[in-house]
């Protein structure tokens, strides 16, 4: 396709969603005619159980998989995932936190938040040396720069990677369960940060959790998402902790009992043991 067939008016809107449906394969649909807008310059949370799609959300903004229907616009540009010139060029403009950090453990702290200066850029080593600095300073860590990934713990490591996410000064952070296996200190920090880093750089922060209270705390506007893609609800935080949807209700308040089922969708037990009628 031609580039000037996908160039769209850019508007306070930084990523659009538009009717996208996706699937890793034809038997279970991960997303089904979602449609989502992520403003500039906000924190935006999207919120939901484990399965309902959120990493994948951030896979198809990222090129990482193509959508089945429907487009993904990154800053008026329609992400195509054959165009490998385009794909290295957004990617170049976003940061990413990945779940569990995935940190280089064979590499220091100051390496670790190094790596994209020196794959990226044709920045001296001097220089890249006081972005280093800077960046582990902006997370509190700057004395960790010389330690081993060994020998930090799970909460500096989340640092760590924060650190490393925002050494481009990407336009867009996007966040895979930052608060997840994090101590109630560490999530507070981390949380802080996220909001921190916003305001002072102006970038657009997108964070994909189940962390109820610490992404009603620092977030413009909150996404809920259900099992199938399905969007249940999205607005302002004090709108859905007010909410009296039951869905909505269950999920921000964490109420065992309601629409959410804890059994994943399944055929009757009877009839994978055997014992159906007339057996």
């Amino acid at each position: 396709m031609p580039r000037a067939a996908t160039r769209l008016l850019k508007t306070d809107t930084l990523i659009e969603i538009d009717h996208v449906t996706f699937g890793y394969d034809e038997r279970r649909r991960i997303l089904n005619d979602v449609n989502l807008r992520f403003a500039r310059g906000k924190v935006t949370a999207v919120l939901g159980g484990s399965g309902c799609g959120k990493t994948t959300l951030l896979r198809l903004i990222g090129g990482v998989h193509g959508v089945d229907a429907g487009r993904v616009v990154f800053d008026g540009e329609v992400v195509d995932v054959h165009d490998r010139d385009q794909l290295y060029r957004l990617r170049r403009r976003l940061g990413m936190l990945f779940q569990f950090g995935a940190l280089f453990t064979d590499l220091s702290v100051y390496d670790n938040v190094a790596f994209p200066l020196r794959e990226m850029t044709d920045l001296p080593e001097s220089l890249i040396r006081d972005i280093v600095l800077m960046k582990l300073n902006a997370v509190g860590l700057r004395g960790a720069a010389p330690l081993k990934i060994s020998e930090v713990s799970g909460g500096m490591a989340r640092r760590i990677a924060l650190a490393r996410a925002i050494a481009l000064d990407p336009e867009l952070i996007m966040y895979d369960e930052p608060f997840a296996g994090l101590d109630l200190i560490s999530m507070g920090v981390a949380a802080k940060l996220i909001r921190t880093l916003n305001d002072i750089t102006g970038a657009t922060s997108l964070v994909i959790s189940h962390d109820v209270p610490e992404c009603m705390a620092i977030s413009d506007w909150v996404v809920l998402m259900a099992t199938g893609g399905r969007i249940v609800a999205q607005g302002t935080p004090a709108e859905l902790m007010a909410s009296t949807e039951p869905e909505v209700r269950q999920f921000v308040r964490g109420e065992p009992d309601g629409p959410v089922k804890f059994h994943y969708p399944a055929v009757e037990i009877s009839d994978d043991f055997g014992l159906g009628s007339g057996r």
